[in-house]
């Protein structure tokens, strides 16, 4: 009985900013915890949990309650050390968050412009995929790929179908890898998109796949797949995958989907 009135006596000492302060970590670990679902860094982020609540919350809590004065002082060296660990260990994340946050220049084409495009991808597509040939095509949108561009072979030419075909045709020097295509043109070949590294993936999938998950994850790119193997074609966005389409459908998703403005990538890492 002593122990309990013991702490009914220090609990008035808890004001209301007690209580914002967990409310406010709450919603930030939620938010933490969209963003990473999925991935490699959900795992990591139990183990980051479990130090925030039980070493720093609950310590914090109980020097409080009980007036231990050289844990409080030790506390924010604990807190400070606690979140420059999590720099580290969710870097590639924050890598993505900061990414996503670099929206530029719009894909903003006039209708009739952004017809011929689908129209050129779409014919194109269809070739590839009947003749068993692999192909990822990403579309730039608000977020700009200049990086990945950068690391390519930068084109910069005039769409069309035949030019697609060509770049991806076994042999070429070019067909390895992603074509990016932005404002109507073709902006570079032989792009390495970041591969995603999410455990929800389907191990039938191939390495195009998962480049095109991992790309859409990061970005507002909408990226279109050929299978070599399956000769299906795959439409992502956002990290989610429709398949397999016909060429008909994919105009259609293309259309529908290019002709709204971009949402931004998805907060958790959706794979397939």
């Amino acid at each position: 009985m002593d122990f309990f009135r013991f702490i009914s006596d220090r609990l008035p000492r808890l004001v209301w900013t007690d209580f914002v302060e967990l409310f406010v970590i709450g919603l930030v670990v939620f938010w933490i915890a969209r963003f990473l679902k999925g991935t490699r860094g959900a795992r990591l982020l139990r183990g980051f949990l479990l130090l925030l609540v039980g070493g720093t919350l609950v310590l914090n809590l109980v020097a409080n309650i009980f007036d231990l004065e050289r844990i409080k002082t030790i506390y924010p060296f604990f807190v400070g050390g606690l979140f420059a660990s999590a720099l580290v260990a969710f870097q590639p994340e924050l890598r993505r968050a900061l990414i996503r946050l670099g929206a530029a220049s719009f894909f903003a084409e006039a209708s009739g412009s952004l017809d011929r495009t689908i129209d050129e991808v779409t014919e194109a597509v269809e070739t590839l995929a009947k003749r068993g040939i692999g192909a990822i095509i990403a579309f730039q949108r608000s977020n700009e790929l200049g990086a990945m561009i950068d690391a390519g072979c930068k084109l910069d030419s005039e769409l069309t179908r035949e030019l697609l075909v060509t770049i991806f045709w076994p042999g070429s020097p070019l067909h390895d890898m992603g074509v990016v295509i932005g404002q109507g043109r073709i902006l570079a070949a032989a792009v390495q998109f970041p591969l995603t590294d999410s455990d929800d993936v389907a191990p039938s999938l191939g390495s195009r796949h998962r480049a095109a998950i991992g790309l859409t994850n990061e970005t507002d790119a909408i990226v279109v797949v050929v299978s070599e193997e399956t000769k299906t074609i795959s439409l992502v966005e956002r990290g989610e995958m429709v398949r397999p389409l016909t060429p008909e459908q994919l105009r259609a998703q293309l259309r529908e989907r290019l002709g709204r403005p971009p949402e931004p990538p998805r907060e958790n890492e959706a794979e397939t």
